[in-house]
């Protein structure tokens, strides 16, 4: 199995302008954080990227991403109808191909020379399987994230038989049905926003899409239909075919939550080129900060 596509969603209604936010890549150089995950997709050896963006935003988009516009095609999400529904939006660019997917709002943070992508994407193509990046993740971050479990692979250092998915579980589910041998109390594996799929969850998806308009034309109402989640398609594909999840150990920075891009902002700097500045710069604040609490 050969992995030559990605599909990054950045179509959030809730926070539409943080792809176009921008910062400093651990490089050094500001960029997008459309443009630092697109560099991501790029160093896992991705040909063509499709962007989920909201309808009429096309250009706003391109122009944040730099010179990479030939591999990109920005494809709107017509309807808010759900994460899901953002990613079946990329069938047609998919076709019958395995594709990798990143979501728009995540930022990631390798400590080593491999990106988080290509690290997942090695594997995927090696197992000819769909793999999910995980990370183990305390319960009181479940209302945040898609959570799997299952069983851990004999002899595979990090890798898990996903038998369960389960959409922003409660710490309750997720004692009775996530429970995973080997994680430390009221830990689970937690979905780390980036994705190896196979064209199953594409098919899957295109009969939750279909499901979703039949029961919304019942109901004479659009707004019948419930936001289309990927962890439903996730967790039929466990039934059909072999899929596995990849624990990181590398770092995921939400930069949709409170202070979420001035966190993913202070890790790529300590992992990047301008870390020794930067820990001067902090240093001298947090002094600030202590001198003037002691002249109180």
């Amino acid at each position: 199995m050969i992995i030559r596509k990605a599909v990054i969603t950045a179509a959030g209604r809730k926070h539409p302008t943080l792809p176009l936010q921008m910062l400093m890549d651990r490089d050094g150089r500001e960029r997008s954080v459309l443009g630092i995950l697109v560099k991501e997709v790029m160093s896992a050896g991705i040909e063509e990227i499709a962007v989920i963006v909201p309808p009429g935003e096309e250009s706003r988009f391109a122009k944040v991403v730099g010179n990479v516009m030939a591999r990109l095609h920005f494809i709107p999400q017509p309807e808010a109808l759900g994460y899901g529904h953002a990613v079946y939006c990329a069938s047609g660019f998919v076709g019958d191909e395995p594709f990798l997917h990143l979501v728009g709002d995540h930022l990631y943070v390798s400590g080593d020379n491999s990106s988080c992508a290509r690290q997942l994407v090695e594997v995927a193509q090696a197992e000819s399987c769909a793999v999910s990046a995980v990370q183990p993740t305390r319960e009181s971050l479940l209302p945040y994230f898609g959570a799997v479990g299952g069983r851990h692979l004999p002899n595979r250092k990090g890798l898990y038989q996903v038998e369960t998915v389960i959409e922003k579980p409660t710490p309750t589910e997720a004692e009775y049905r996530l429970l995973v041998s080997g994680l430390r109390a009221g830990h689970y594996l937690c979905f780390f926003g980036m994705h190896a799929l196979t064209p199953t969850v594409m098919e899957i998806l295109a009969r939750q899409v279909m499901h979703a308009a039949h029961a919304a034309h019942a109901a004479h109402a659009a707004h019948a239909i419930n936001p289309m989640h990927l962890s439903g398609a996730l967790s039929e594909l466990a039934k059909r075919e072999k899929y596995l999840a990849m624990e990181q150990q590398s770092r995921r920075y939400d930069v949709g939550v409170r202070y979420g891009l001035l966190t993913a902002q202070i890790a790529l700097a300590l992992e990047g080129v301008d870390r020794e500045q930067v820990l001067v710069l902090l240093l001298e604040l947090l002094a600030q900060r202590q001198l003037g609490a002691v002249r109180e």
